[in-house]
């Protein structure tokens, strides 16, 4: 075994998400660290939340007058934005947007939560 994993991302089939389409990298059994995804986001993205795990988001490209929703406040976003998401915070991006996701552990779809 290989003390490294490596993924090409457009190789990867997008699968849908609450918040669009995903590339999600580095999924495995047994990799609980964190996961890596490249994600379009969608104009219906939903809000919602985990109770486990972080995400980090860095916006990779977003139209203009983009925002992320969190919580109750209305964050505008640019190419290059990074944002540090806590478990419970309430989330969603708005606008036309491509992001890296990095959740942290990796990623769990049991841990998706809507209000």
């Amino acid at each position: 075994m290989k003390n490294y994993m490596i993924e090409h991302l457009d190789d990867i089939t997008a699968v849908k998400c609450p918040c669009g389409d995903s590339k999600r990298a580095f999924v495995t059994p047994e990799n609980s660290v964190a996961t890596l995804h490249l994600v379009d986001i969608s104009e219906d993205a939903k809000l919602h939340y985990h109770k486990k795990m972080t995400e980090i988001y860095v916006i990779l490209e977003a139209e203009e007058g983009a925002y992320m929703q969190l919580d109750d406040e209305k964050v505008p976003v640019k190419a290059m934005s990074s944002i540090f998401i806590k478990p419970g915070c309430r989330h969603k991006a708005v606008g036309k947007m491509k992001i890296l996701n990095m959740p942290v552990p990796a990623f769990d779809p049991t841990d998706e939560y809507f209000d």
